[in-house]
């Protein structure tokens, strides 16, 4: 019987994880770039052990090196189950692999998911960490998107006098802009995720 099965939309259920150590368990994902989604679950057949939870990873496919196990999140007794989004996950060769050897290194030419069962206290600092490292990621590729935008705008400013008058060309002013760039940046460090709202 199994402890755990998979859903990818549009596809039967999978409970075919293999496991490969007495706490690792691994299931092929076959045509992974047309997911969006996939849902872990707990069959309810056999729970976790008192304190013990499933790190879920995903590695995408990639026929010219090892897999990337990238940390998805995590299902215990208490939580049987977690829809993750994968459809925005990075390819293997686009960011440092830190998971390597977590379930091997045997290259992968299909996607997987792997579940390493570990104490829940561990699991859940991981999904805190991750969390947080996501957050600082995005604030900081926000801070660079607008303060390259502002700095691409700021290239073209001309004063009143340079202006050529153009019936067909609209213009801002820049303090505008600038404007609009000092409350993107104050709302971005109050809540990373207020355009969420």
């Amino acid at each position: 019987m199994s402890m755990m099965g998979l859903i990818v939309s549009g596809r039967l259920v999978q409970t075919d994880f293999a496991q490969i150590t007495d706490h690792h368990f691994l299931i092929t994902v076959p045509d992974a770039d047309n997911i969006n989604h996939v849902v872990v679950f707990l069959t309810g057949t056999v729970p976790f052990a008192e304190g013990m939870g499933g790190a879920v990873y995903f590695s995408w496919p990639d026929p010219n090196s090892p897999p990337n196990w990238q940390f998805l999140g995590y299902i215990s007794n208490s939580k049987p189950s977690a829809i993750f989004k994968i459809s925005n996950l990075k390819k293997n060769h686009e960011f440092e692999n830190t998971n390597l050897g977590v379930f091997g290194q045997n290259i992968s030419h299909v996607a997987q998911i792997g579940v390493s069962v570990d104490p829940l206290h561990i699991i859940e600092q991981q999904a805190a960490i991750a969390t947080q490292t996501s957050t600082n990621t995005f604030v900081e590729f926000a801070q660079k998107m607008i303060t390259g935008f502002l700095n691409y705008v700021s290239s073209f400013s001309v004063t009143q006098a340079q202006m050529t008058p153009n019936p067909t060309e609209n213009y801002v002013p820049l303090s505008s802009i600038q404007g609009w760039y000092e409350t993107f940046e104050r709302r971005l460090q109050q809540n990373p995720n207020f355009w969420k709202q």
